[in-house]
């Protein structure tokens, strides 16, 4: 009677113990840009929710279109669309619906962002605006002391093979703007004619004995600069922020033709099996302390406005918190691009292109 009493409490331990050993493992998986998944901010929400946060990082916002198209929506459980995709993949359903009632935090966000129409669809918000800022022009202030004022420097014959450039349509809108194809409507970036194209291929192909490499990554840049591979690219504040780091003498700009720039939203994938705690997680990353850490690491700028209270004064005017309204006027937010067969079909022949 003993033993199998023994056994009994055995049997009821192991199931305990299994339960726990399963909560614990809890995994949210995610398919996002670098730098949204730092240990220094997901630690404390794995922490709390006895769970393992596995993170994939994307290149272009057409990796991301491209997977979740061929089936993996039901292996990651949150992605972080920009504002160029958000509104295809709400539309295409490949993410769910939000229960705003569950993210408190979302009340917080800056109505200059949710009130866009970017994520919502018949009624439905389908994503929640996280990060948002430009894409500048990064340097390297021991070759140029002072902020190159034009894109045009990326074709100067005095830094070929120096430069680099993203491997992806963002560059194609840059050589639209160098062209001055955003006059007088910066939105007509994302509506270019085929003859605009085409005259925007023939700009790319002239850049290219200047380009040293393309990037796909933000580590890859970095790495180009610190190995004084290159001189100058379009980058990500991301990539400032990393080399400043290190003491890299790095300078970021935007040029007085303006920038193209994103708002990145994090959404909860259709496929998701964890919608209740990617949910938590969603709830977490827009909470104002939480935004302030992913700005620690990114340089971005944090679509919770209430961030800027654990920030120092400095760090509030280098996000632009202290003048956003003129700040947005020199960024043109990435839009749907209804022709974008057409414009990855015109960069691929750019990068094919000997």
């Amino acid at each position: 009677m003993i033993r199998r009493a023994g056994l009994l409490l055995l049997l009821v331990t192991t199931i305990l113990l299994a339960g726990s050993c399963s909560k614990k493992t809890a995994s949210l998986n995610l398919l996002v840009w670098e730098g949204y998944a730092d240990p220094s901010f997901v630690r404390a929400f794995e922490e709390q929710n006895h769970c393992k946060v596995s993170a994939s990082y994307m290149g272009s916002s057409d990796e991301l279109t491209t997977k979740l198209r061929g089936g993996s929506a039901g292996i990651y459980d949150v992605i972080s669309p920009s504002s160029d995709v958000a509104t295809a993949i709400a539309v295409a359903g490949l993410a769910a619906p939000l229960d705003l009632s569950k993210l408190p935090a979302y009340n917080q966000l800056s109505p200059q962002l949710t009130s866009l129409p970017l994520v919502r669809v018949k009624g439905q918000v389908f994503g929640v605006p996280f990060m948002w800022g430009p894409d500048p022009i990064i340097y390297d202030t021991t070759v140029f002391p002072q902020p190159p004022d034009s894109w045009n420097v990326f074709w100067d014959p005095k830094y070929r093979g120096k430069i680099s450039v993203w491997d992806d349509l963002s560059t194609v809108y840059m050589a639209a703007q160098v062209l001055g194809l955003d006059k007088p409507e910066p939105s007509q970036l994302y509506n270019l004619t085929d003859e605009q194209l085409e005259a925007v291929k023939k700009k790319l192909l002239e850049l290219k004995p200047n380009v040293r490499k393309m990037w796909s990554t933000g580590g890859e840049l970095t790495n180009l600069f610190q190995n004084h591979e290159v001189v100058a690219a379009m980058g990500w504040p991301l990539m400032t922020n990393q080399l400043r780091k290190i003491n890299f003498p790095v300078g970021e700009t935007i040029p007085k033709e303006n920038t193209t720039g994103w708002i990145d939203h994090l959404m909860i994938t259709a496929g998701s099996e964890n919608k209740d705690l990617a949910a938590k997680f969603l709830e977490y990353m827009i909470e104002a302390e939480t935004q302030k850490k992913v700005t620690d690491v990114t340089g971005y700028t944090p679509a919770n406005p209430q961030a800027a209270q654990f920030m120092t004064a400095d760090q509030v005017k280098s996000l632009h918190l202290d003048d956003v309204d003129n700040y947005q006027k020199h960024i043109y937010f990435w839009q749907n691009v209804p022709r974008r067969a057409k414009y990855n079909e015109i960069w691929n022949e750019v990068k094919a292109a000997q």
